[in-house]
């Protein structure tokens, strides 16, 4: 059986979840506590972040990207790059606006500040980031929205790998409550039927030690 390292918050470690749902891989998940620095895991991965992907052949893959494209390739039946070359350029586009703006400018703001600086140890969160996190993530939900308007899913026409990345940042987010939902009806809507999926279900099964969700979190009808 596959095994995939990866840490309850980390929205790319989300992602990776997410993808083998769909493509219905059973993994056996092992919880890595990066701030721990195993040298174990930093032997797989000397980046020493979470995700990292240990195929049945032995085969170790790091970096959510990465494994997103090895498990389209070598599970194809269910893709998550769908369409021609012009599709997936769109896909692509979009996975690394949320995997690297927002990241930036959202997740890390908020996550990062409230919940990971309190696992890694490195000080008090700062409230002047969290204020720019609560204001970026206007942009993206409002971006999000016009996406859902003019589509039948983000990229396109088919569920993708956008969704997934776009999701997996947003659940990690709201895993807090600081998504301002009442503001953004149409990227909420989009949001709401992501949740609906099976594979997307059991991230909202996830109960991180010390910190609870809000009572809307695990609620497909939010």
């Amino acid at each position: 059986m596959p095994t995939l390292y990866h840490l309850w918050i980390s929205p790319f470690s989300r992602k990776i979840r997410v993808i083998l749902g769909e493509k219905k891989i059973e993994a056996d998940l092992k919880v890595e506590q990066i701030w721990d620095r195993r040298p174990e895991f930093l032997a797989m991965n000397p980046d020493g972040t979470v995700p990292v992907f240990v195929d049945d052949d032995g085969t170790t893959v790091a970096n959510s990207v990465a494994i997103s494209e090895y498990l389209d390739e070598t599970r194809p039946e269910v893709p998550l790059l769908p369409g021609d070359a012009a599709a997936r350029a769109e896909i692509r586009r979009l996975v690394a606006w949320f995997d690297r703006k927002f990241n930036e400018e959202v997740t890390e703001m908020l996550v990062g500040e409230k919940l990971m600086k309190r696992f890694l140890g490195t000080g008090e969160p700062s409230s002047a980031a969290i204020r720019a996190g609560h204001i970026n993530i206007a942009t993206h939900l409002a971006y999000i929205g016009f996406l859902a308007e003019r589509r039948n899913w983000l990229a396109g026409d088919h569920f993708s790998l956008a969704d997934i990345a776009a999701a997996a940042h947003i659940s990690a987010v709201d895993y807090i409550g600081d998504v301002p939902w009442e503001k953004y009806p149409e990227a909420k809507q989009w949001y709401a039927r992501v949740k609906s999926r099976p594979s997307f279900r059991p991230l909202l099964s996830d109960h991180i030690p010390g910190v609870r969700p809000p009572a809307h979190y695990a609620n497909l009808d939010f």
